[in-house]
């Protein structure tokens, strides 16, 4: 097998505000892009030719590969699901397999590999993850495995599925029914509706149904599918903690420097003239990239990633597993507990928690509130549907190209849309969309006053 296909055109309406000026698989994780983990994963398995089906700001890919040979960016246009898509693919792949990979997971290399070598024993194959405890069914489409096989497929059950699908390992055979998706999902319980979409799982139904077998492999390692904010939190936490862990020694990039007064627990890697300067306290490992200041009393509780031309200094604090995009400034007692994407700003005693998306600039003594009064977690609505979060329900959730005034207050599990602003003095208790701006009414009252009120 030569050829994988990463499936990329999905719109991310789930995951606003942060697939509105980018594609939802170039949301970035551990500072890079979702979609680059599935191209890392087919080329650690061998895979010579990706090709990564695309829809809207398909160009925002194409761009981050322009210098590499063995990914292809095929624009599909819009499509009413996986089926589709990868069928207006399928015509440029070679019968005798593609590996299928979603654009919006990351799977483990070696789960990959060994998929693959399934594949190379059986034929057609299915990565499959047994569904995490606490997790839900009726947010997948979900199977069951028996003897090796997969048994069957059913959307969003109520109870009973045991697995959700990771990754695909498909011959020519199935290649028709890809083609053939009867654009709805109807392997589904009684009093369910599925949409009017065309699944790739279904296609993979039908062939079961007319006597095809598919063979089935779990994942070893940790994989998630990226479907709503929190879900970002979740993946760059799984990233960052691996890639730091990897970390045995200091690596220090040409010109780069660590002062001695520097109290690090664990271990550094700096990219190149970055430096890490007096009092700084690390309590875990920290990945820099290239030019990039972190100084004077700058406080890392944990494991952390920042990115190429920030600046990290004068007693703010990362919390652990935070990740600080590139170009961006967290200074002057700023506090940061999540992801901060490029080019953004954090100064002058705010606090956040949560995630900021790029181009944005919090106004000073900006805060978001983390514990709710009756300590319970916030019910987020996505879609018009109410979600109960694992994790992070209560982090705020910021768009990119937005902006807060002095003193703005965002509340727990609270979104704000791109292009938007928070004013000054604003306490914001709910999502506002996207070109918007919330302001907030004062009334005063004016009187005499003067010497006179005091006796003079």
């Amino acid at each position: 097998m030569k050829t994988g296909v990463i499936l990329a055109a999905g719109a991310g309406t789930r995951i606003w505000p942060y697939a509105v000026v980018r594609p939802k698989v170039m949301i970035p994780v551990a500072n890079r892009p979702i979609v680059s983990y599935a191209v890392d994963a087919m080329k650690a398995a061998g895979i010579q030719r990706i090709i990564i089906a695309a829809s809207d700001l398909s160009e925002r890919i194409a761009n981050y590969y322009r210098n590499d040979g063995s990914v292809s960016v095929f624009v599909t246009g819009r499509t009413k699901g996986t089926a589709e898509t990868l069928g207006r693919v399928l015509e440029s792949c070679e019968a005798e397999g593609v590996l299928v990979m979603y654009g919006d997971s990351i799977v483990g290399h070696a789960d990959v590999k060994r998929l693959l070598s399934l594949f190379a024993e059986k034929g057609n194959a299915v990565l499959v993850q047994r569904l995490p405890e606490r997790e839900t069914s009726r947010d997948w489409v979900c199977c069951t495995l028996k003897n090796g096989l997969l048994a069957s497929i059913v959307g969003h059950p109520r109870d009973e599925a045991t697995h959700r699908f990771c990754a695909f390992a498909l011959k020519g055979d199935i290649f028709p029914y890809v083609r053939n998706n009867s654009g709805i999902f109807t392997d589904v319980q009684v009093g369910m509706m599925p949409p009017l979409e065309s699944y790739l799982e279904m296609s993979l139904s039908d062939f079961i149904r007319d006597g095809g077998r598919i063979a089935a492999c779990e994942t070893e390692s940790d994989c998630i599918d990226i479907d709503k904010p929190w879900h970002i939190l979740m993946a760059n936490s799984m990233v960052l903690k691996a890639r730091c862990g990897e970390l045995t020694r200091n690596e220090c990039g040409e010109g780069s420097s660590i002062d001695p007064s520097a109290d690090i627990s664990g271990f550094v890697r700096l990219g190149r003239e970055s430096r890490i300067g007096r009092n700084v306290r690390i309590k875990g490992s920290l990945i820099a990239g290239d030019n990039t200041i972190i100084e004077n009393g700058a406080m890392i509780e944990g494991d952390a990633i920042v990115g190429n031309d920030s600046y990290i200094g004068n007693y703010c604090l990362l919390s652990d597993c935070s990740t600080v995009g590139d170009r961006c400034v967290v200074n002057h007692c700023a506090e940061l507990d999540g992801i901060i994407m490029d080019t953004v700003y954090l100064y002058h005693y705010m606090e956040f928690y949560g995630i900021i998306g790029s181009n944005t600039d919090l106004g000073a003594a900006t805060v978001c509130g983390t514990l709710r009064f009756d300590d319970g977690e916030t019910v987020h609505r996505i879609k018009g549907r109410r979600e109960y979060p694992l994790r992070y329900a209560n982090a705020s959730y910021i768009g990119d190209y937005a902006r807060t005034g002095v003193n703005a207050v965002i509340m727990p599990g609270v979104k704000v849309g791109v292009y938007s602003i928070v004013g000054p003095g604003v306490i914001l208790s709910e999502d506002i969309p996207d070109r918007t701006i919330v302001m907030a009414k004062q009334e005063q009252e004016r009187r005499s006053w003067g010497p006179e009120r005091y006796g003079w």
